[in-house]
């Protein structure tokens, strides 16, 4: 478990919208480690946070930063179940959850918005 920011980005909801985001960074060597795209939002995590954060107010989107957590969990039925029954039966709320790839074999990783992320960060380590 990690403790990491990412980017939110308010993205118009229209065609081309997240691809011209996604080319804007790409084009800037900006490698996009997890993304969470929702209805007019764009969560990103990336390894270059202060100079996407600079790219990205040049082009004058609106952005905020957000302390999340990024978790490892094992590949398997009920591992996520676990995970987010843990957090509920410490009366912590998942505000959203979405996944990306994990770099560890039988493993997935999720990013958590959570309403205590220190309570959650310790419930997680313990």
């Amino acid at each position: 478990m990690e403790r990491i920011t990412e980017i939110y980005v308010i993205l118009e909801n229209k065609p081309s919208t997240l691809g011209d985001l996604c080319s804007y960074l790409a084009e800037n060597e900006i490698n996009i480690e997890a993304i969470g795209v929702f209805h007019d939002t764009a969560k990103l995590y990336v390894k270059n946070l202060n100079k996407t954060v600079k790219l990205l107010q040049k082009l004058n989107y609106t952005i905020e930063l957000r302390d999340v957590l990024l978790v490892d969990i094992e590949n398997r039925p009920g591992a996520l179940a676990e995970l987010t029954t843990k957090l509920g039966d410490e009366g912590i709320n998942i505000e959203y959850c979405y996944g990306t790839i994990s770099h560890k074999p039988n493993m997935n990783t999720v990013v958590l918005d959570v309403s205590k992320i220190e309570e959650a960060a310790k419930v997680l380590q313990g």
